[in-house]
C-alpha cells in the first residue's frame, strides 16, 4: 500500500472533547453547484438493521445526510437522488423483503450505507445474482467481506481486532490473547480466529470464549480466558456488553493482572464516564477510521454534512464517518461516468467495481474495489489509550500482519495501489 495518507499532528491530543464546533465551514457535496436537482430521480437503496441486539442506523443517516446535501447542489448532472432505507429489524424475513424491494420493485442501481448483521448475511446472493453493488458502511459478518457485490468502508471486527492484537504483542508484552465474542459463526468465531493465528505465528498462544448472545454471561467468559492463561483479554464485542465484561472484571479487581484491548466499537466518547477511574490508563481500542479529534478537511465535511442535513440526534459516530464516506465514493464515481448511463444499474455496477485509489483523511490508505469474490479495502487504523477521560492516539495509521490479507494485498498490487 502506498504511504498512509493521515498523519497526526505535532502534538497528539486527547479525544475526549466535544466535537460541535469543529465544523465552521458550509458543507461541500458533489457538483457543489448551490441548485437543486430537478432531473428524474436515480434510485439508490439501502439497509440498515435497527432492534435487539443494537441499532447501525447511523450509517444510513450520515448516507442520508450526504446526499440531500447532493441534491441541494445539482444533484449527478442535474438528476437527485432517491435515497430509499429500509430496516430490516434484525429479522431474516424483513430483510430478504427490504432487498426485493429495492432492488427488484424499485429498482435501485445500488444499495449504500448498509449496515446490519442479518441482511448481508440473508441478501449476498441476491446481491451477486442480480449484479448490484452495496457500498456498505456497518459490516460486522463474513458475508459482508467475503462476497462479490459487496464492499464497506469499515473495517468490521476482522481487522480491528487484529489490530488491538497486534499492538497488545508489540507494545504491552501480550503473550496469551483471549478473544470474547459472540457465538455467531459469521461473527464471533470468524474475527477471533485470526488474532488467534496472529499470536500463534508470533511464538504466542490464544483462545476464544464464545457468549450466547441471547443471553450472554460475560462473568463465564472471563473465567474460560484466564483457565486458558491469557494474559491479555479481547474484549470483540459491542460496547454495550464490553462494558459489562470490564465491570464484571472490576468486582474481581483483575484490571491490573491482564491487558484489556477491544475493536472500534468501544470507541465511543460515553465510555470514560460510563467505566469510571478504576479504568483510566488502563483500555486500549482500535479504531478503525480517523479518531474525532484529528479533524482533517473531510473529516470537517462530514460534521458540516451532518450539521446541515442530518437530524440534530443522528449519531456522530465511527458509522456514520463511514456511511458519509460511502455515500461521498458513490457520488463521485457516478459523477464521472456518461451521464447517459447512471440510471444503467449493470453500468453503475462496472463503475463501481473499477473503483481504485480514492482517499479520505478519514482512512488511512486507498479505496478501491475491483472485480473480486471478496472486499476490504480498510485494514490498517489507530490504537488509543483510554485515559484521562477520553481517549489518546498512542499508535498513528498502521497496517495489520495477518495471512487474512494475502489475497487482498495481491489484489492492491494488481490495482497498482502498492
Amino acid at each position: 500500500m502506498k504511504k498512509l495518507n493521515i498523519m497526526l499532528s505535532a502534538t497528539v491530543g486527547f479525544i475526549g472533547v466535544a466535537m460541535a464546533g469543529l465544523a465552521a465551514a458550509a458543507p461541500s457535496c458533489g457538483s457543489n453547484t448551490g441548485e437543486a436537482a430537478t432531473g428524474e430521480p436515480i434510485i439508490v437503496g439501502g439497509i440498515h438493521g435497527n432492534a435487539a441486539p443494537g441499532d447501525f442506523s447511523a450509517s444510513t443517516d450520515a448516507a442520508a445526510a450526504y446526499f440531500s446535501c447532493v441534491n441541494a447542489n445539482g444533484g449527478i448532472n442535474g438528476r437527485p437522488i432517491d435515497y430509499r432505507v429500509e430496516n430490516d429489524q434484525w429479522n431474516p424475513e424483513l430483510a430478504s423483503q427490504a432487498a426485493a424491494k429495492l432492488v427488484d420493485d424499485a429498482g435501485a442501481v445500488a444499495l449504500v450505507g448498509n449496515g446490519s448483521f442479518m441482511e448481508m448475511a440473508v441478501n449476498a446472493g441476491t446481491y451477486a445474482k442480480a449484479n448490484v453493488m452495496v457500498m456498505a458502511s456497518a459490516c460486522a459478518i463474513s458475508e459482508c467481506f467475503e462476497s462479490s457485490n459487496i464492499v464497506s468502508t469499515n473495517q468490521g471486527p476482522l481487522p480491528s481486532n487484529l489490530g488491538a492484537t497486534q499492538y497488545a504483542q508489540e507494545e504491552l508484552g501480550a503473550t496469551n490473547v483471549a478473544c470474547i465474542g459472540l457465538n455467531i459463526p459469521n461473527n464471533g468465531p470468524w474475527s477471533c480466529q485470526p488474532s488467534i493465528d496472529l499470536m500463534k505465528a508470533r511464538g504466542g498462544n490464544g483462545s476464544m470464549a464464545l457468549l450466547n448472545p441471547g443471553a450472554p454471561d460475560v462473568n463465564s467468559a472471563l473465567l474460560e480466558s484466564i483457565a486458558n492463561g491469557a494474559d491479555t483479554i479481547l474484549m470483540n464485542l459491542p460496547a454495550g456488553l464490553a462494558i459489562a465484561a470490564l465491570k464484571a472484571a472490576e468486582e474481581q479487581d483483575l484490571r491490573d493482572s491482564y491487558n484489556w484491548i477491544a475493536p472500534t466499537p468501544l470507541y465511543d466518547l460515553s465510555v470514560p464516564e460510563a467505566l469510571g477511574e478504576y479504568w483510566d490508563g488502563k483500555v486500549w481500542v482500535n479504531a478503525e477510521l480517523a479518531p474525532f479529534h484529528l479533524n482533517g478537511a473531510d473529516a470537517q465535511n462530514w460534521l458540516a454534512v451532518m450539521d446541515s442535513y442530518a437530524n440534530p440526534n443522528d449519531p456522530r459516530d465511527t458509522f456514520a464517518q463511514s456511511g458519509y464516506l460511502s455515500a461521498r465514493f458513490f457520488t463521485d464515481t457516478m459523477l464521472a461516468m456518461d451521464p447517459a448511463e447512471v440510471g444503467d444499474r449493470a453500468k453503475v455496477t462496472d463503475a463501481i467495481k473499477s473503483i481504485k485509489g480514492l482517499t479520505s483523511d478519514l482512512m488511512c490508505g486507498p479505496y478501491y474495489v475491483g472485480d473480486s469474490d471478496f472486499h476490504m479495502p480498510n485494514h490498517a487504523g489507530y490504537m488509543l489509550q483510554m485515559v484521562g477521560g477520553g481517549f489518546k492516539v498512542v499508535r498513528d495509521c498502521y497496517e495489520f500482519d495477518s495471512a487474512y490479507f494475502e489475497p487482498h494485498i495481491a489484489l492492491e498490487k494488481k490495482l497498482g495501489l502498492r
